[in-house]
């Protein structure tokens, strides 16, 4: 099966992850995958929710949103039970990998606003994010707030889909709503997994569809793993 960009089954996107967008965010990022665009801030607020005051621990919490126009046809401002479900998402993969005892009991607000939307926007986000807390969290470490970075391992993410029975590594737009099952892996610089949303369309898949889907996620995300670092190496050469 030929895919509609001429892409393999096991080929991502072209990715890129452009740090600094934003001059006043303490971390910010803009990350494009094909034609998905993606821009992540992240603020830095001295206070907590309620629920940790007094505890010396921090939190990472995120907000989702896409833009009218990022779609064909404008989507109505405002927050959806789907973006509720996907800021979730991006919080959860976060918070899973930072060392929130280190950050003190301070808030990172990271928020995703979808510029244009060609599928795996969520993935892409969480993937964006990522970078843009490396870059704000370094910032306290070099200004002497903090003693050590955090973060104990890299998180991305990425989507998969089952289309006319094969297995297929990032899916676009037009793939996506044909999927006959749709999949999103997060999973952390380690190996480990963060979360698996799987979901059938037609009918249901097989355990071994899922260990193939685990398996071309896998690949996919060292890969942006690699495109992590090197955004972050920019970084650190300022």
């Amino acid at each position: 099966m030929r895919r509609i960009d001429g892409r393999n089954f096991d080929e991502l996107r072209p990715v890129a992850i452009k740090s600094g967008i934003q001059s006043f965010a303490e971390g910010s990022v803009l990350i494009e995958i094909g034609q998905t665009r993606v821009l992540c801030t992240v603020t830095i607020e001295d206070k907590v929710p309620p629920f940790l005051r007094g505890s010396g621990t921090g939190w990472i919490t995120a907000e989702y949103a896409m833009l009218p126009r990022a779609t064909p046809t404008r989507n109505t401002r405002g927050v959806s039970g789907r973006s509720q479900e996907i800021q979730r998402l991006i919080g959860r993969s976060l918070r899973s990998i930072a060392d929130l005892a280190q950050v003190g009991e301070r808030s990172l607000v990271v928020d995703c606003d979808v510029l244009q939307a060609d599928g795996g926007t969520r993935t892409a986000a969480i993937t964006g994010s990522y970078v843009a807390l490396y870059q704000a969290l370094d910032g306290l470490v070099r200004a002497g707030v903090i003693a050590d970075m955090p973060i104990k391992s890299a998180v991305a993410a990425t989507s998969v889909g089952v289309l006319q029975g094969r297995v297929l590594l990032d899916l676009c737009y037009e793939e996506d709503c044909r999927a006959e099952a749709d999949f999103n892996v997060a999973m952390t610089g380690r190996g480990e997994l963060v979360e698996v949303q799987g979901t059938a369309e037609n009918k249901p898949f097989s355990r071994e569809t899922l260990d193939a889907v685990l398996t071309i996620a896998d690949n996919g995300i060292k890969h942006l793993f690699q495109v992590q670092q090197e955004a972050i190496d920019k970084l650190k050469s300022r």
